[in-house]
């Protein structure tokens, strides 16, 4: 685990979520390719349902409660950015849950928590051996 991260040694939110975006669909793609499917048209289709703002949303209300002091700051800061690019496909709530979700992943990803990283990301997709339909774990 990390420790408390001061916040001003952190780019801004917008370039976290940058990089949480592009980490959490590694994560994804990665997870996919895992379960068997080799197929680029397939993959890419599979993948664009947990990547979207909507999807975003719930990953995070599944990892909320598990959010360390740190993370939950810079999951706030993001949700209240005033820079957000208007929402073109989802609710502004959604929206705004997603882009803090995505920096959540990339602070971790910047101060290279790897592990804290696949934590969240197998809880908010049910990798612990379960997974990641609508059905309980």
């Amino acid at each position: 685990m990390h420790g408390k991260i001061i916040g001003a040694a952190l780019p801004s939110v917008g370039a976290l979520s940058y990089i949480g975006d592009a980490r959490h669909s590694l994560f994804v793609r990665t997870m996919l390719v895992k379960r068997g499917l080799s197929k680029s048209g397939e993959l890419n289709e599979l993948a664009l349902r947990y990547v979207t703002a909507e999807a975003q949303s719930e990953a995070y209300k599944k990892i909320e409660d598990k959010l360390l002091d740190d993370e939950m700051d810079v999951f706030r800061r993001a949700y209240n950015s005033t820079h957000l690019n208007k929402p073109r496909h989802a609710s502004g709530k959604d929206y705004r849950t997603a882009t803090g979700f995505e920096a959540v992943i990339g602070m971790l990803s910047f101060i290279g928590d790897e592990e804290r990283i696949e934590e969240l990301l197998n809880i908010a997709h049910g990798e612990n051996g379960g997974n990641d339909d609508d059905s309980e774990n």
